[in-house]
């Protein structure tokens, strides 16, 4: 049986970042989603984070207006935000970790440690038909906590593994590497849809395409540097083609190097 396809979302907070350092509104993140979406963008994720330090309110209504392909609203589980959310109504919120100091997001959400918390934000979101993705590492006590919170989707942090394999740490790599397979097969298992993300480049992304559990990849900070040098639409066809590549290897029955170098 082949495998399913494999969805690309493309995270455009980071066109917001260079549109905010002139205060300006050029470039437009929504530009650059419509310019995704004709290279083959699969939906459009945005963090709209609580200090707004790239995506702003204004960009999240006119995403939600413009684009003809589904949107991700990555979120904290903050009132403010689930006011937004509900107002907006995109397919899918993912609730992520949120520090105000860190550049970046830098590690899963504690499903376990705040499910009283989590738990009213998400039913909120699935009464409104708004689909919850938890952005969580892969670790069983966080896979089975998400199941039993009702989110039908999880995202697996893919940070430590990327950064393992970019700096040359196989031992730390595989280990990593190990950790992801196993939990996508745990959350399959428990009925939920598995998607992974960040850190992501077109090596690690052909090579965790070919884990078969994994229904969707949200890749940004990289795909929007390299557009840089060659455009965002080549850029979306060239990681396009990695992750097709990557899913291939399902059907053939071949195997690749786990520390995601050919």
């Amino acid at each position: 049986m082949p495998a399913l396809p494999l969805r690309l979302g493309v995270n455009v907070d980071h066109v917001a970042t260079l549109r905010n350092a002139r205060a300006g509104e050029r470039p437009d993140p929504v530009r650059a989603a419509l310019v995704a979406i004709a290279a083959g963008a699969d939906g459009i994720t945005a963090h709209l984070r609580e200090d707004r330090r790239h995506i702003r309110d204004d960009d999240m209504a006119r995403l939600k207006a413009e684009i003809s392909k589904p949107l991700n609203f990555e979120m904290a589980a903050t009132e403010d935000m689930l006011r937004i959310a509900l107002a907006t109504r995109p397919h899918a919120v993912c609730l992520v970790p949120e520090r105000r100091e860190e550049l970046t997001t830098e590690g899963g959400l504690d499903v376990v440690g705040q499910h009283n918390l989590l738990a009213p934000f998400i039913a909120r979101l699935n009464d409104a038909g708004v689909r919850v993705s938890l952005f969580i590492a892969a670790d069983p006590a966080q896979i089975e906590m998400a199941a039993r919170l009702r989110a039908p989707v999880i995202e697996i942090h893919t940070g430590a593994w990327c950064d393992a394999v970019v700096d040359g740490q196989t031992a730390k790599a595989e280990s990593e590497w190990q950790r992801i397979v196993a939990g996508a097969g745990l959350a399959r298992s428990a009925g939920l849809e598995v998607h992974a993300g960040h850190g992501l480049d077109y090596a690690t992304a052909e090579t965790i395409a070919g884990v078969a559990e994994i229904m969707e990849l949200n890749i940004g900070y990289y795909m929007i540097g390299e557009a840089l040098f060659v455009g965002l639409g080549e850029t979306v066809r060239t990681m396009r083609a990695a992750m097709d590549r990557g899913r291939a290897h399902l059907d053939s029955g071949d195997s690749k190097s786990r520390t995601g170098r050919a």
